[in-house]
């Protein structure tokens, strides 16, 4: 068989039956190869963006990888900055990129690039495919890779003539690497520093599955060592019935001010906490002078059995205190950022996934979440905007029963777009909320904070920090793309456009007029 055709059946037969896509005439043979494996789901994106974004957050929710096909190094280069939320994220992640045929690399054609020189910078294991004989292989090794250091994203290089070669052969699965399992002296260092008053548990990647949320509730209830969540949780099951447990501030003032007169500082499945900036003035490393950094888990061990057995042995019988579930309606009125976030907790549905790309409302929106219905959240792992609509699209892809509600920010939003023609082709059962502010509020406010000067709303630094002459219509956009839109500008009207949007199948955007911040 071609080469195409054996490497798209052996990754189907080792589990990674969705690809997300942009191709172009190096990637033909792959594409054409979908007809001979009707197996592999094909999901096509209008840009390279949006499929490895739909691709992270798809391993995300699946627990396993999809593959994303993209165009030469131009194409990668497009699909880089969700390839770097991956990467942060510790997403098993098969990207695949087309080459050119190796006969044609000496002419330097136009499209020539080093690829996998690009593909380091987000790539675990990255390597160029050149025999129709081992390509199979390759791909088995590749998604063998995606498992290593708790997940990891895997670039395999596809030259065109590999793909349309004849003389390949199906390979079979190779064993995936799991997580390391808990060091008991780690259980036992961190068990000295939670029995000991001021400790503080902060979790994060494989942390907050509903397992290690429950193990942490237990050790909390226990032993009265506070409870923090990484920034930009990758994968959260949260919300009523499960421990409430707050998110480490974003601003680096508001982080150090929560991890003040801690003694201890427990990691599970996290990092030591450090600014997502340097300021003029504040540390960079938020961890308080003194304090004891204890390594529990790291991001590529069992942090789940990890805090089950650091439970077991400090918290005995005792229970997690569940959340309440208490999502009141806001008053009706003109909308603000804090009422958008308190309808969207009012009105979720139990068993959803969040995508949160709020941005500058994301605060208000953790706390709103903290009592809604049950959920899983998603957030923007490495910082590289433009993440959400691509991530509810492969959440929705992921776990098709399951309502998916992505509360995204305007200026991010514009960054990927087309991920919207992807939900209404695909028929996804998403719900947009747009808040729409027509400003880089943000930057706004870190205009402020960096010393650079005050809050910009007009000259011409004021003029590159705001949306509006013209304001985006996200409205017109996205019926354009194929989704039913409306605009609101009250509580009410959110209130009533949310549940009309998740009483209907299919996916809808609701676009939230709200006064800039900053």
């Amino acid at each position: 068989m071609r080469g195409a055709e054996a490497l798209v059946g052996s990754l189907t037969a080792a589990g990674v039956d969705v690809c997300f896509m942009n191709p172009g005439t190096s990637e033909m043979h792959f594409v054409q190869a979908l007809d001979a494996v009707p197996e592999m789901r094909g999901v096509l994106a209008l840009f390279e963006g949006v499929a490895t974004g739909a691709a992270d957050a798809y391993a995300r929710i699946a627990g396993r990888p999809a593959a994303v096909l993209l165009h030469l190094g131009p194409g990668l280069g497009n699909g880089m900055a969700n390839l770097h939320n991956a990467r942060r994220a510790g997403t098993p992640l098969l990207c695949v990129v087309g080459g050119h045929a190796t006969d044609h690399v000496r002419f330097d054609a136009p499209l020539e690039s080093d690829i996998t020189a690009v593909a380091r910078t987000v790539s675990g294991w990255v390597h160029t495919s050149g025999d129709v004989r081992d390509v199979a292989a390759d791909a088995m090794r590749a998604v063998a890779a995606t498992g290593e250091r708790g997940g990891q994203v895997a670039t395999l290089v596809l030259p065109a003539d590999v793909s349309w070669s004849e003389g390949a052969e199906l390979a079979p699965p190779l064993p995936v690497a799991t997580p390391f399992p808990p060091a008991p002296s780690r259980v036992a260092a961190a068990a000295d520093a939670v029995r000991a008053p001021g400790a503080t548990l902060l979790l994060g990647g494989p942390a907050l599955s509903a397992a290690g949320v429950e193990a942490a509730g237990r050790i909390g209830a226990a032993t009265g060592t506070r409870l923090l969540v990484e920034t930009f949780p990758r994968c959260w099951e949260t919300g009523a019935g499960r421990t409430r447990i707050d998110k480490l501030a974003y601003f680096a003032e508001q982080a150090i001010e929560q991890l003040a007169g801690t003694s201890s500082l427990v990691l599970a499945g996290t990092r030591s906490p450090v600014s997502f900036f340097g300021y003029p003035g504040v540390p960079g490393d938020l961890v308080p002078d003194g304090t004891a950094v204890v390594g529990l888990a790291d991001p590529s061990s069992d942090a789940t059995a990890a805090l089950e057995a650091l439970a077991d042995a400090v918290a005995g019988d005792t229970a997690a205190v569940p959340a309440p579930h208490e999502a009141p309606e806001p008053a009706p009125g003109p909308l603000d950022v804090r009422g958008l976030c308190a309808a969207v907790a009012a009105t979720l549905p139990e068993d959803a996934i969040v995508v949160d790309e709020a941005l500058t409302a994301a605060a208000a929106l953790g706390t709103s979440l903290q009592t809604a219905a049950r959920h899983t959240q998603l957030a923007l792992t490495g910082g590289a905007i433009g993440m959400g609509l691509p991530a509810a699209v492969g959440a929705s892809v992921a776990a098709p029963d399951r309502p998916v509600v992505a509360v995204q920010a305007d200026g991010s939003a514009l960054y990927t777009v087309q991920a919207l023609w992807t939900m209404a082709r695909e028929r996804l059962d998403v719900t947009v909320v747009l808040i729409n502010n027509a400003a880089y509020s943000i930057l706004r406010v870190e205009l402020a904070r960096t010393g650079a000067g005050e809050a910009a709303h007009s000259g011409r630094a004021g003029r590159m920090l705001d949306l509006s002459d013209p304001t985006p219509d996200f409205t017109a956009l996205a019926t354009g793309l194929g989704v039913p839109a409306e605009r609101v500008t009250t509580t009410e009207g959110l209130l009533d456009a949310l549940r009309r949007a998740q009483a209907e199948p299919g996916p809808h955007l609701v676009e939230a007029i709200v006064p800039a911040l900053g």
